[in-house]
């Protein structure tokens, strides 16, 4: 492994990245893979260090057994390569802007010549075909255009390495931590009656790109998400130019963000005084929450704190049958989730020390909503950690 600083801005170690290679070059042998194409952002940065808003054309990088990965993507996104990955500048390739959105040819012919001249076009390539940013059109090609390869699915290979974090990413992902309590306190704040939605949207981008203390912010992988009312029944709605008004619930789900690390943090808050439904709702799942953390220990299953939130929601006459919750950490649009485990009554993944997610019971009735969210990290002993500290209840203002 030949690490090249000098005066570039990695955010990790040469320790750090060679663990994650490392890893990597494992599982890939567990797999029977010669060669790995990977195409998630964010596997591409956790192995490489690669950062840049260049995922919406054709790129990778390219994962040996014996040497050092090959960053490949579009010439002109080559110079962030360049002074963003931890290799040298000749492992890292681009390709011709003729061959960018063209009809007459594709991206992966130029990679397919690539392999083709470094002899491994009869290996076995793995490639993360279940991934935003590897398309049909993508795989066909490679295919016609290596016949004497074998493309074998690779899908979640490299997000798996990543669930256990280091000391180095908790690091980061604190600091997220601390934008997060930042943004939701600034809610607090300013949501009142008659406030429009996309005018306190813009001081939670204020607040999130500031960031807390020296650490600045970076940009979240999903945008902030805060239904109001009846809307609250659907989780992903973002915001208009309406107000806010008085009687009504709105949950808002954000994620403070630090150098692409994301720690997830959603509250409601409600304008006026809550129904004696919301109220029973608010303690049930408050109740499972605190049941769920306390299930989150190391030894036992994601399954487990599923179960455990489960209890206390039945008890109250509320069913919810979606997941409560999902691995985080490094991530790009249009996900801050790592798609591997899932917190849900089928899910038997045990849960290890240092493992995160985003512990997420959200309830979407048919005309009403209410979020009460906390990022997670498993410990060696005990419950989970949260990593955010604010009051876990429905915010109500009077």
């Amino acid at each position: 492994m030949v690490f090249h600083r000098f005066s570039k801005d990695l955010p990790f170690s040469e320790t750090e990245y060679t663990r994650r290679l490392e890893k990597t070059r494992v599982a890939m042998g567990r797999a029977g893979i010669d060669v790995l194409y990977v195409t998630d952002p964010s596997n591409m940065a956790w192995l490489t260090g690669y950062d840049g808003w260049s995922f919406y054309v054709h790129q990778g990088v390219l994962v040996f057994g014996d040497a050092d990965p090959i960053w490949w993507g579009r010439n002109q996104d080559a110079n962030g390569a360049i002074r963003t990955v931890w290799m040298g500048d000749d492992r890292v390739i681009g390709y011709a802007d003729n061959y960018v959105q063209s009809t007459d040819r594709h991206p992966m012919e130029d990679l397919a010549q690539r392999l083709i001249g470094m002899g491994l076009d009869k290996l076995r390539i793995g490639v993360e075909t279940d991934n935003y940013y590897y398309s049909a059109k993508a795989h066909a090609t490679l295919e016609r255009e290596l016949p004497d390869a074998t493309l074998i699915d690779a899908t979640a290979l490299v997000n798996w390495q990543r669930a256990v974090k280091s000391e180095e990413e908790l690091v980061f992902m604190r600091r997220a931590a601390l934008i997060s309590e930042k943004m939701i306190d600034g809610l607090w704040e300013r949501v009142e009656p008659g406030v429009p939605k996309n005018e306190v949207v813009a001081e939670v981008y204020r607040d999130a790109i500031r960031g807390v203390d020296e650490h600045w912010g970076d940009y979240a992988a999903i945008v902030p998400l805060l239904p109001s009312g009846s809307n609250a029944a659907a989780p992903h709605l973002t915001w208009d130019g309406n107000p806010f008004n008085e009687g009504e619930a709105t949950f808002f789900e954000i994620s403070g963000c630090y150098r692409r690390y994301h720690v997830p943090f959603c509250r409601t808050i409600f304008l006026g005084e809550p129904s004696d439904l919301f109220k029973r709702a608010e303690a049930a799942l408050v109740e499972g929450l605190e049941a769920g953390l306390d299930a989150a220990r190391a030894g036992n299953r994601a399954c487990d704190i599923a179960n455990a939130l489960a209890a206390p929601l039945e008890s109250a006459g509320i069913e919810r049958g979606a997941r409560c919750g999902y691995p985080i950490g490094l991530s790009y649009p249009p996900d801050w989730g790592e798609r591997t485990i899932s917190l849900r009554a089928e899910d038997e993944t045990i849960l290890e020390p240092d493992m995160t997610f985003h512990f997420m019971p959200g309830l979407w009735m048919s005309d009403w909503g209410l979020e009460i969210t906390e990022s997670i990290r498993i410990t060696e002993d005990g419950p989970a950690e949260t990593f955010c500290h604010r009051p876990r209840k429905m915010f109500v203002k009077t």
